[in-house]
Protein backbone atom coordinates (compact mmCIF):
# COMPACT_ATOMS: atom_id res chain seq x y z
CA UNK A 1 0.00 0.00 0.00
CA UNK A 2 1.75 3.30 -1.33
CA UNK A 3 2.00 5.67 1.57
CA UNK A 4 0.39 9.12 1.15
CA UNK A 5 2.00 12.44 2.06
CA UNK A 6 0.15 15.26 3.77
CA UNK A 7 1.25 18.51 5.19
CA UNK A 8 0.24 21.05 7.70
CA UNK A 9 0.96 23.97 8.68
CA UNK A 10 1.49 25.24 12.22
CA UNK A 11 0.85 28.81 12.54
CA UNK A 12 0.89 30.48 15.30
CA UNK A 13 -0.24 34.16 16.23
CA UNK A 14 -0.03 35.81 19.36
CA UNK A 15 0.15 32.45 21.66
CA UNK A 16 -2.88 31.25 19.67
CA UNK A 17 -2.84 27.78 16.85
CA UNK A 18 -4.89 28.17 14.03
CA UNK A 19 -7.24 24.94 13.37
CA UNK A 20 -9.73 23.85 10.89
CA UNK A 21 -12.44 21.91 11.05
CA UNK A 22 -13.10 19.29 8.53
CA UNK A 23 -16.38 19.68 6.33
CA UNK A 24 -19.25 16.93 7.30
CA UNK A 25 -19.31 14.69 4.88
CA UNK A 26 -15.45 14.69 4.26
CA UNK A 27 -13.32 11.69 5.62
CA UNK A 28 -12.66 12.19 9.87
CA UNK A 29 -15.57 14.76 9.30
CA UNK A 30 -15.83 17.91 11.80
CA UNK A 31 -12.63 16.68 13.07
CA UNK A 32 -10.00 19.54 14.14
CA UNK A 33 -7.17 19.43 12.61
CA UNK A 34 -3.74 21.67 11.65
CA UNK A 35 -5.01 23.09 7.86
CA UNK A 36 -3.27 21.39 4.90
CA UNK A 37 -3.95 18.37 2.68
CA UNK A 38 -2.29 15.58 0.27
CA UNK A 39 0.76 16.18 -1.39
CA UNK A 40 -0.02 15.54 -5.18
CA UNK A 41 2.29 13.30 -7.44
CA UNK A 42 5.58 15.16 -8.29
CA UNK A 43 5.12 18.37 -5.75
CA UNK A 44 7.38 19.17 -3.50
CA UNK A 45 5.92 19.22 0.03
CA UNK A 46 6.32 22.53 1.09
CA UNK A 47 4.77 24.17 -2.40
CA UNK A 48 2.10 21.87 -1.65
CA UNK A 49 1.48 22.99 1.40
CA UNK A 50 1.20 26.77 -0.08
CA UNK A 51 -1.92 25.78 -3.00
CA UNK A 52 -3.58 23.92 0.27
CA UNK A 53 -3.69 26.54 2.45
CA UNK A 54 -4.74 29.06 -0.43
CA UNK A 55 -7.18 26.65 -1.34
CA UNK A 56 -8.71 25.96 1.98
CA UNK A 57 -7.94 29.74 3.88
CA UNK A 58 -6.99 31.74 0.62
CA UNK A 59 -4.12 32.96 2.39
CA UNK A 60 -0.38 33.16 1.09
CA UNK A 61 2.11 31.67 3.77
CA UNK A 62 5.81 31.40 4.27
CA UNK A 63 6.60 28.19 4.90
CA UNK A 64 9.61 27.46 7.25
CA UNK A 65 11.14 25.02 8.95
CA UNK A 66 9.71 21.59 9.52
CA UNK A 67 8.13 20.95 13.23
CA UNK A 68 7.26 16.88 13.09
CA UNK A 69 7.03 14.24 10.55
CA UNK A 70 4.64 11.61 11.76
CA UNK A 71 3.72 8.45 10.44
CA UNK A 72 0.64 7.03 10.83
CA UNK A 73 -1.26 3.57 9.64
CA UNK A 74 -4.91 4.76 8.76
CA UNK A 75 -7.06 1.30 7.93
CA UNK A 76 -7.41 2.85 4.15
CA UNK A 77 -3.74 4.14 3.78
CA UNK A 78 -0.39 4.64 5.68
CA UNK A 79 -0.08 8.60 5.64
CA UNK A 80 3.66 10.47 6.38
CA UNK A 81 2.00 13.76 8.26
CA UNK A 82 4.58 17.14 7.42
CA UNK A 83 4.12 19.87 9.42
CA UNK A 84 5.81 22.67 8.75
CA UNK A 85 6.07 26.17 10.89
CA UNK A 86 4.21 28.75 8.86
CA UNK A 87 3.41 32.73 8.31
CA UNK A 88 0.63 34.24 7.20
CA UNK A 89 1.75 36.84 4.47
CA UNK A 90 -1.20 37.56 2.57
CA UNK A 91 -4.65 37.44 2.61
CA UNK A 92 -7.51 37.34 5.17
CA UNK A 93 -9.15 33.73 6.49
CA UNK A 94 -11.70 32.51 4.65
CA UNK A 95 -13.50 29.17 4.99
CA UNK A 96 -13.56 28.09 1.32
CA UNK A 97 -12.15 23.84 1.59
CA UNK A 98 -12.89 23.53 6.08
CA UNK A 99 -16.48 23.56 8.11
CA UNK A 100 -14.69 26.36 10.55
CA UNK A 101 -11.71 27.72 12.14
CA UNK A 102 -9.83 28.53 15.68
CA UNK A 103 -7.36 30.16 17.28
CA UNK A 104 -6.64 28.32 20.36
CA UNK A 105 -4.19 28.46 23.03
CA UNK A 106 -1.75 24.88 23.00
CA UNK A 107 -3.48 23.61 26.45
CA UNK A 108 -6.70 23.70 24.16
CA UNK A 109 -6.06 21.52 21.67
CA UNK A 110 -6.47 18.77 24.10
CA UNK A 111 -10.16 18.84 24.25
CA UNK A 112 -10.58 19.45 20.21
CA UNK A 113 -11.64 15.90 18.54
CA UNK A 114 -8.92 15.42 16.11
CA UNK A 115 -7.80 13.15 13.74
CA UNK A 116 -5.22 9.92 15.13
CA UNK A 117 -2.31 11.13 12.98
CA UNK A 118 -2.20 14.91 14.55
CA UNK A 119 -1.90 13.09 18.44
CA UNK A 120 2.26 13.75 18.33
CA UNK A 121 1.66 17.55 17.09
CA UNK A 122 -0.96 18.21 19.66
CA UNK A 123 1.09 16.47 22.55
CA UNK A 124 4.23 18.29 21.40
CA UNK A 125 2.28 21.36 21.64
CA UNK A 126 1.11 21.04 25.11
CA UNK A 127 3.89 19.56 26.75
CA UNK A 128 6.65 22.14 28.47
CA UNK A 129 9.33 21.22 25.67
CA UNK A 130 6.88 22.04 22.97
CA UNK A 131 5.97 25.18 23.94
CA UNK A 132 9.71 26.65 24.39
CA UNK A 133 10.22 25.25 20.68
CA UNK A 134 7.33 26.75 18.58
CA UNK A 135 8.18 29.90 19.12
CA UNK A 136 6.61 32.58 16.92
CA UNK A 137 7.65 35.16 14.41
CA UNK A 138 10.91 35.28 11.72
CA UNK A 139 13.00 32.52 14.29
CA UNK A 140 10.71 29.62 13.30
CA UNK A 141 11.05 30.40 10.14
CA UNK A 142 14.64 29.91 9.23
CA UNK A 143 15.24 26.94 7.46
Amino acid sequence: MKTVIVTAGLIIDQGKVLVTQRKEGSAQGLLWEFPGGKVKEGEEPREALRRELREELDIEVEVGRIFEAVFHLYPQYPILLLVYHCRIEKGLLKLLGCHDLRWVNPKELKGLAMPPADDPIRNRLCSSEGDRSTGSGEEVLRS
